[in-house]
């Protein structure tokens, strides 16, 4: 049984492979949202806020933080975010960056143990990024892909997870703190985008031993009715053994596709958690008392 811990100042959440799935919020990312990079740039950060809220209260237990606008001060603006983010919430964060030095500047301000994310298998990554991870005793995402690229063959991206394992290893970072992004191809694309990743995930379990993550939204890209193919797949991703991902909260589709899925495996004892988010209200009656609501379809018909 492998468990990554994440936590902020003072909150945990666990993702592994007996526990329930773990959302990973997505929105604070301005990247092709105009208006949020735009407000960034001007220092208001009212809308970074406000999504926070909104994932959290739909159902996200963790939040992903995102600042990358091109020629910006991205470490600065990182920083700032999961400063103001941590003011509001108490999920933990995934600190995402592609710039190095970002990823320090968030992680030199972050309350609690951050998941980094990412790195990946090129030698300059690993070089720059594992250290850092091992300063700030977080956890880190890695992505399966090196120097050739995005192999379409799952046995390739598998060795590239296996390298980062070892390699993070290497630095005394434990299996248990990397979750392994086996990369979401668009299933519009790639019509055996999906099964790839089911089995990947599985080797990915039963022989790293490693918990893993994707960006859900990725499958569904270029289709319509995008969010009935996202529940589909993460139903499915979390039967192969897929213990997070990251995607929209907001989508009430996709979050009952995951508590359904954890129902299903399992993993929500006694169905409390599903049963807490949809059990109906008792009816109220005109006494003011609360009833027991009525028998569906009226009241039972007397044998005769």
């Amino acid at each position: 049984m492998t468990d990554t811990i994440i936590s902020s100042a003072t909150k945990e959440v666990v993702i592994g492979f007996d526990r329930p799935f773990v959302i990973i919020g997505e929105r604070i990312n301005p990247t092709g949202r105009k208006i949020m990079a735009a407000e960034m740039l001007e220092g208001d950060f009212s809308r970074v806020i406000a999504d926070a809220l909104a994932q959290v209260a739909a159902g996200a237990h963790m939040l992903d933080v995102n600042a990358g606008i091109p020629l910006a001060d991205e470490p600065g603006l990182l920083a700032k975010a999961i400063q103001l983010v941590q003011s509001v919430t108490d999920v933990p964060l995934s600190i995402d960056s592609s710039i190095v030095a970002a990823l320090e500047a968030g992680l030199a301000v972050y309350q609690g143990k951050a998941l980094v994310n990412s790195v990946t298998g090129e030698e300059d990554r690993l070089e720059a990024v594992l250290p850092l991870v091992k300063k700030y005793g977080a956890a880190v995402v890695a992505i399966s892909n090196d120097e050739s690229g995005i192999s379409q063959d799952p046995d390739v991206r598998f060795a590239v997870a296996k390298k980062i394992v070892e390699r993070a290893s290497d630095y005394g970072i434990p299996a248990c703190d990397i979750v392994v992004d086996p990369l979401v191809m668009p299933i519009g694309a790639i019509n055996q985008a999906g099964v790839q990743v089911m089995r990947l995930v599985h080797r990915l379990r039963t022989e790293l031993k490693v918990n893993t993550t994707c960006g859900a939204s990725n499958v569904s890209f270029g289709l319509p009715e995008r969010n009935g193919i996202n529940a589909g797949f993460l139903t499915m991703a979390i039967a192969s053994g897929m213990t997070s991902a990251i995607t929209n909260p907001l989508h009430e589709e996709v979050v009952r596709a995951c508590l359904a899925a954890d129902v299903m495996m399992g993993h929500d004892p006694d169905c409390m958690r599903w049963i807490r988010k949809f059990r109906a209200a008792p009816e109220v009656g005109a006494d003011g008392e609360m009833g027991r609501g009525r028998r569906e379809g009226g009241s039972r018909r007397r044998r005769e």
